[in-house]
Parts: structure tokens; sequence; C-alpha cells
């Protein structure tokens, strides 16, 4: 790739950023009068429902103080981002043991608490960005106590499924917490080595436990000792989550100048490439089957947005890692199927849901899922990659 491309790629994607997706949000998710950002949104922006998702919170807020950190000091993103953190504080912590909320109504009362972790890990990689940005040190330690109630809950709490009968373990928490304490570490390098150590201890039981080099594949859930558990879940693949894992192993391995840890991460994205590409319509699957047999999702060959934002920047990253033009070529591809797909351009931002033909088959902008954050995220890390790309050339 040379230095024309990787200039014209990254005032593409600056662009998209700048003109599209960011005020697409701006525009319509914050809600300046109770705080915080409405995420169930049609196409053209307007509210489906003013209930606000506790995942689309935390992941907003990071999103602004990113921005503002890596993009441009803008002082109406500052303000977005404190917009979202006194939402945060006033209401999505339930007063008796400090968890978030998965739902709240749009002025902030209680709907709806998971067992899951997710609300509290996305508060606190909100949080940690915020303090970065606007010398909040209250930010920073609100984060640091989700952080440790994050370390210590889940072995407080009531299994999912009947442990006498059935174990598992699932590889979301094995990576979100390896994104977490990067993050975490970012704002706090006081305690760099704590979190130095629980991402080793993160990638330690990623590749103990759901690698599979013998059926070429990460594997979502497992038994407790790694072996593949019954069933249609034993055997499922999530090419996105693989892939987004995959890039964190990655920006890791760049973090450490590790070239081993490099080595032993890309064969997760040739695998998940290989499973999860639609030979006929192009695109990744959302669910496959390792064995090639009927996934048991029945939504298992729509395209998602998410799956494809992780896969195109982690295959730029692993060709600016690598050099190979088999990731590059990955990533040309996978680049011009996500951007004739999935961006609206009548009314902003893009579709999330898409069929196997890559038809729409939803067309709302937001919920509680789909909320600022995959592609703003997305789009920064490619921005900043190929502005180091650029500089690299010179």
């Amino acid at each position: 790739m040379n230095k024309k491309q990787i200039s014209e790629l990254k005032e593409f994607y600056y662009k998209e950023l700048i003109n599209d997706v960011i005020p697409f949000w701006q525009n319509n998710s914050v809600d300046w009068e109770y705080g915080g950002f409405l995420d169930f949104l049609d196409r053209e922006g307007k509210p489906l429902s003013t209930d606000k998702g506790g995942w689309v919170q935390g992941r907003a807020v990071w999103v602004f103080s990113t921005l503002y950190k890596e993009i441009e000091q803008k002082e109406e993103w500052l303000k977005v981002a404190e917009n979202g953190v006194k939402f945060l504080r006033n209401h999505l912590r339930r007063a008796e043991d400090g968890r978030m909320f998965f739902e709240v109504t749009r002025e902030g009362k209680p709907l709806v608490m998971r067992r899951y972790l997710f609300s509290e890990i996305f508060a606190a990689i909100g949080l940690a960005a915020y303090s970065e940005i606007s010398g909040d040190k209250k930010a920073l330690e609100e984060a640091k106590e989700l952080y440790q109630m994050i370390e210590t809950l889940p072995a407080k709490m009531e299994a999912k499924i009947d442990p006498e009968t059935r174990q598992f373990r699932g590889h979301s928490m094995t990576m979100m917490l390896i994104s977490l304490c990067q993050i975490m570490r970012q704002a706090d390098p006081e305690n760099t080595q704590k979190y130095n150590d629980k991402i080793d201890n993160q990638i330690d039981e990623l590749f103990t436990y759901f690698v599979k080099p013998d059926l070429e594949a990460l594997l979502e859930t497992v038994e407790p000792d790694g072996s593949m558990s019954e069933g249609p879940e034993g055997r499922c693949v999530n090419p996105g989550h693989a892939i987004e894992t995959a890039w964190f192993i990655l920006e890791e391995a760049q973090f450490r100048n590790d070239t081993k840890l490099i080595e032993r991460t890309l064969p997760i994205i040739d695998w998940s490439l290989e499973l999860g590409w639609d030979k006929k319509y192009g695109g990744i699957f959302s669910f496959v089957d390792v064995e090639g047999k009927q996934p048991a999702q029945i939504e298992w060959d729509m395209k998602y947005w998410w799956p494809h934002c992780e896969s195109v920047y982690a295959l730029l990253l692993s060709y600016n890692l690598t050099g190979k033009e088999t990731y590059r070529e990955w990533f040309e591809k996978l680049h011009d199927y996500t951007w004739k797909h999935f961006p609206d351009r009548e009314n902003g931002e893009w579709f999330g849901y898409l069929r196997r033909d890559g038809s729409v088959q939803v067309d709302l902008k937001g919920n509680h899922y789909k909320g600022p954050f995959h592609i703003p995220r997305f789009l920064i890390k490619m921005y900043k990659l190929l502005e180091k790309m650029e500089n690299d050339k010179k």
C-alpha cells in the first residue's frame, strides 16, 4: 500500500467519522434534558422508545472522551461526555450494591438489571477515558471501584446454568477484560503492573481454553477444562468476537513489542475469516458451527455491522504489523463489502442488520446494543492507524 493510497484512506475515514457518524449520534442521541443518551432510534434518528440502555451510556462516554483526546479538543465533545457521566453517576448505579442497570427510563428510573457485568465494564471504560480529558479525579476512582467489582463479584453470583449439571467457560468476559485493562492502564498508569498481570492472565486463559488449533477455531463456549461442550453451543464460533479479541491482543503485542505474541494471534484472524466469510454473497456470518452443521442461532447467516467493523480494522492492523499481502487483500475485500452495504447515505450512519444477501433486514439505527460505539471506535482506530502508516512512509 503506497503513501497515496494510505492518505486517501485516512481522509476517507476521517470524513466518515466527523461528517456522518458522529453528527448522527450527537444530534439525535444526546439527551440534554435528562442526561445520558437515547439509543432506540429509527432510520432518521427519531426515538422509537425513550428508555435507555445501560451499555450505551458508558460506551458513548468513552467515544466522546476519545474523540476529544485523539481527534480534536472540541468543547462540545467534552460537554457531551460530561452529560453522560452525570447520568451514569445519578441514575445508572443501584444504590445498595453499586451495580449498573441494563435498562432505565429516560429519567433514569430502574427497569432491568442483568447478571452479566457488561454495563459495569462499559461504565468503567467511559469513566476512565473521561478522567483523562477532564481532570475529574473522582471519575478515575469510580472506574477503579467498578474494576474491583468486576474482579470480585462473579465468584459471588448465582450461576446462569446449574453447575451441578453442567459448567461452562464463556469467551466474552475473557476478551472484554483484556480491553478493559488496556483502557484502565492508560488512565491509571500508577497501577500498570496490576493491569499487565491481568491482561497476561486473560491471554493465557484464552489460548489455554478457547483457542483450538486442531479445529482451527476460537470457540465461544467450552467446558471448564477447555474441552468442547455438548451440542451446538459447544461447536459455536462467533467470527466477529474472535476477530475483535485478536485485535485486542495484537494491540497489546504492539504495545509490548512482542513479535511472538503477534505470530501466535494471527491464526485466529485467518481461521475466523475462513469459517465466517460468506463465499456466495460476501460478508461475515454472525455465527458458524465449527463442524459445518446447522448453527442453533436462527440469525446465524445475517450480516451484523459490528463484526465488519472489527474485521476491517483487524486486517489493516495485521497488514501494518506483518506487511503480508494476504492481509492487504482481505482488508480491501472487507473494506469494499462494508462500505457498499452498511452506510445509509440518505439519513446518515449505518444500517446494523442485513440479510444474508446484503439487503436491509431492519432499518433502525440504534437499540440497546447498536449505539455510538462500534462504528465510531472503528473509525477512530482506522484514522489513527492510517495516520501512523502515513507518517511511517515519510
